[in-house]
């Protein structure tokens, strides 16, 4: 079942060293804060047709995660701006994080889908 499925339309030019140096990445609806412009991934509107939680899996293009942490403000911030924070292979511990497990970090590129989906 797909949960949020949306597309880059942006990437700011900050969001590959943030990513490099951080281990991870902030996505954000297109246009909602034209300040953070250039240290997020801008991505098209989207529905969250379901919370995001542990155990789920995320693709970013070709690249796929399990959802190993979900701060408590992030369904809330997607639903409201398609807001927050990707933390890869990493610990996330703040409200506004998702930390997802993989092989290797995402690319960020124009055009890549970012699907949260379950398996189940």
């Amino acid at each position: 079942m797909v949960k949020y499925e949306v597309k880059m339309t942006d990437i700011g030019k900050d969001a590959p060293a943030y990513l490099s140096s951080n281990s991870s990445f902030i996505i954000m609806d297109e246009k909602i804060r034209p300040a953070l412009k250039d240290m997020v991934v801008e991505h098209t509107v989207g529905e969250l047709a379901a919370d995001i939680a542990v155990g789920d899996k995320l693709k970013v293009g070709k690249s796929e995660f399990e959802v190993t942490f979900v701060g408590d403000a992030v369904n809330k911030n997607i639903r409201a701006e398609g807001h927050c924070t990707i933390v890869v292979n990493g610990e996330a511990t703040m409200p506004g994080q998702i930390a997802v497990k993989g092989v290797r970090p995402p690319r960020l590129r124009f055009g890549n889908v970012v699907v949260f989906y379950t398996e189940e």
